[in-house]
């Protein structure tokens, strides 16, 4: 999400943002005072971080937004309160003569109103219109984002992880991987990470059958096979392939392991059964077993948890590329792009 400083030596406030290669900045305003401007700053990314949380927790990812006091409720409310923003920053609620001052319950709404009384302190009129302009673009490019139109500052969005997948996104991604079923750096610094994923699970399926086909492994143990070639993330993949194979869709695949992902980096645990299984099975193992190797087998989630869909990503294209290994060593004299797009293309039904 959008980061601010102050530039000191300009005496300016600076947005920057990430893109997938790398950061870019832009200048918004001169602020007068080194004290006014880091303020400023500070108050601008935490609003900043509150409303693109209504884009990595979206109300429905959450369950029915009209059940009232409900998750998926809250997530809506919150999301409504952009249209508030504005307001706050030009007239901000401010402490009466008493010193009691209204707060909000919303924290989108309330530090909304906190950089209005930073701008307010400050006094400068021209500065006002200055970061509204800057929030109401930071606003609308969290609304192109969750269109699935990442250009411009929506950019920022490749680094994040949303748990609800655009089909805009999956189609670009899809468009990608077809032209090389081995990924390109486009689908880090283009495209919604869980999206690009959802199509990067379906070439992989692609590519494990072919690659099965020509060594007579089922599909589901050619990431371990090709892990002898060269060390690969096994485990993930693997299960991405095992879940495919019981018919469960690319999407539904992926939406799941990044919701438990995105809740054990909120302290909660999603999967209860999958932890008292694994509890019992290191209780079950042989005393002779080494303890270390047992507990690094098991873990609270798959993906890690501060970046889960890129983490998912990078081990589903790794994944198609150990296929490669194990389809090159067969040596069957085809081109192994053209088998996986053969097979991708016989059921894209499933990515819709």
């Amino acid at each position: 999400m959008t980061r601010y400083a102050y530039d000191s030596g300009a005496g300016t406030l600076v947005a920057t943002w990430g893109t997938g290669r790398g950061d870019v900045a832009e200048t918004i305003a001169e602020v007068p005072g080194a004290e006014h401007g880091v303020e400023l700053a500070a108050a601008l990314a935490s609003l900043a971080r509150f409303q693109w949380r209504t884009y990595t927790h979206p109300a429905t990812a959450a369950g029915d937004p009209d059940i009232e006091n409900g998750e998926a409720w809250r997530r809506a409310e919150e999301r409504n309160r952009f249209a508030k923003v504005e307001a706050a920053l030009r007239t901000p609620n401010l402490p009466d003569d008493d010193g009691c001052m209204l707060v909000f319950y919303s924290p989108i709404e309330e530090s909304a109103h906190h950089v209005g009384r930073v701008l307010h302190a400050i006094g400068d009129a021209g500065l006002v219109d200055r970061v509204v302009n800057e929030v109401l673009t930071e606003q609308a490019a969290i609304t192109a984002a969750e269109l699935g139109d990442l250009a411009g500052r929506a950019r920022q969005a490749v680094e994040l992880t949303r748990p609800e997948i655009s089909p805009v996104q999956v189609h670009a991604a899809d468009s990608l991987l077809r032209a090389n079923p081995l990924g390109t750096i486009d689908l880090f610094t283009e495209l919604d990470p869980a999206a690009a994923s959802v199509a990067a699970a379906h070439w992989l399926r692609a590519a494990a059958t072919v690659a099965g086909e020509v060594t007579g492994l089922e599909p589901v143990d050619v990431v371990a096979e090709a892990d002898d070639i060269e060390a690969l993330q096994v485990e993930t993949p693997t299960v991405v392939l095992e879940r495919l194979g019981e018919g469960e869709t690319p999407t539904q695949v992926v939406v799941d392991l990044i919701a438990d992902a995105i809740a054990v980096s909120e302290g909660k645990v999603r999967d209860l059964d999958g932890i008292i299984d694994a509890a019992q099975e290191i209780e079950e193992r042989d005393e002779d077993d080494d303890p270390d190797a047992w507990s690094d087998g098991y873990r609270i989630c798959r993906l890690d948890p501060t970046r889960p869909a890129i983490d998912l990503l990078e081990d589903l294209l790794g994944a198609i590329r150990g296929c490669w290994l194990v389809f090159s060593e067969a040596d069957s004299g085809t081109t192994f792009e053209n088998a996986v797009r053969s097979e991708a293309d016989a059921d894209t039904s499933r990515l819709q």
